[in-house]
């Protein structure tokens, strides 16, 4: 189900068991931005509130994860507590967008790249990566969603 016209930004989430990243679209709701990763500790709902606060946030989108057949997998009973967390925690819409192989994507498409310093170890460059790839995916993710919602809004006028 596709949200009615927000008065805020979006916010996409590609929750994992260690990290969760984060994106966040432009004013018009059109376009996806990687924002950050946080640690999926104790932490992140507060990071997660300080975020949606800076970012006027006023949809969350949270990566459905499934596997290659396009069933609910392992992971989907954890992401479906996580919602109805971040639903209770925020008094947001929050809506799931399927996601498959986004983060496999996001390094495909360089969205997860940038240049590094040559002296930072090979673990802190892979870690430094990761991350981004984690923000990116969310990015990803969000942008499905967006797109969707934008296309049901044109067509409703």
């Amino acid at each position: 189900m596709i949200a009615s016209a927000p008065s805020g930004k979006f916010m996409g989430i590609d929750y994992g068991t260690k990290k969760i990243g984060v994106s966040v679209s432009d004013e018009n709701c059109t376009l996806a931005f990687p924002k950050e990763i946080i640690s999926n500790d104790k932490g992140a709902f507060v990071r997660l509130s300080k975020i949606i606060g800076e970012e006027n946030v006023s949809v969350i989108v949270v990566g459905e994860s499934v596997d290659f057949s396009g069933k609910l997998n392992a992971l989907s009973g954890r992401i479906e507590v996580f919602i109805l967390e971040l639903k209770e925690k925020f008094r947001l819409p929050v809506h799931k967008q399927k996601e498959f192989l986004t983060s496999v994507e996001a390094r495909k498409s360089g969205k997860g790249k940038n240049d590094f310093n040559q002296s930072q170890s090979h673990s802190k460059v892979k870690q430094i990566k990761s991350g981004r790839v984690d923000a990116s995916a969310a990015a990803l993710i969000l942008q499905r969603y967006l797109d969707k919602f934008n296309k049901s809004q044109f067509h409703k006028t």
